[in-house]
């Protein structure tokens, strides 16, 4: 969706931003660490049980001599009986209605502010990219500052 803002202008100029109202979705599995930033994100079509599934195998065979604390809210497809936990993952639930407790969260919010303010996309692709550039230009340290909690 995209994210109108406030922005600098000229004295008596009115800048005004295109809004389209259609919408076209794809979705960001990120993972964080809080501490050290290392990140894993994947773009992926839709939100159920069976692409977190795919997230979460992905995931663990990416970091797999580790073992993570990931910890999720309670949407539908995180809390579903069938989602498949790898062996190496310990998942952590958020109380019921608290995502802003989520340090990715944080991570969200930049990017609304930072790559999707005041832009439309004419196609799905081009937002895909510029979100891709960004995730490969974030440094470990930045994602740190920027997810990290005292609470953790």
């Amino acid at each position: 969706m995209p994210s109108v803002g406030r922005c600098w202008a000229l004295r008596g100029k009115r800048i005004t931003s295109p809004v389209s109202t259609g919408y076209k979705n794809f979705y960001a599995y990120t993972s964080v660490s809080p501490y050290t930033g290392a990140s894993f994100t994947l773009f992926l079509p839709w939100v159920n049980t069976d692409i977190m599934n795919l997230y979460l195998k992905r995931f663990s065979a990416a970091h797999a001599s580790t073992e993570i604390l990931l910890i999720m809210d309670q949407a539908g497809w995180h809390c579903s009986k069938d989602l498949k936990v790898p062996g190496n993952i310990l998942i952590e639930k958020l109380p019921p209605y608290s995502p802003e407790l989520n340090p990715v969260e944080r991570l969200w919010q930049w990017l609304r502010r930072h790559v999707c303010k005041n832009r439309l996309y004419e196609i799905l692709s081009e937002l895909e990219n510029e979100l891709s550039l960004a995730f490969r230009n974030f440094s470990n340290p930045f994602l740190a500052r920027l997810c990290g909690c005292s609470y953790l």
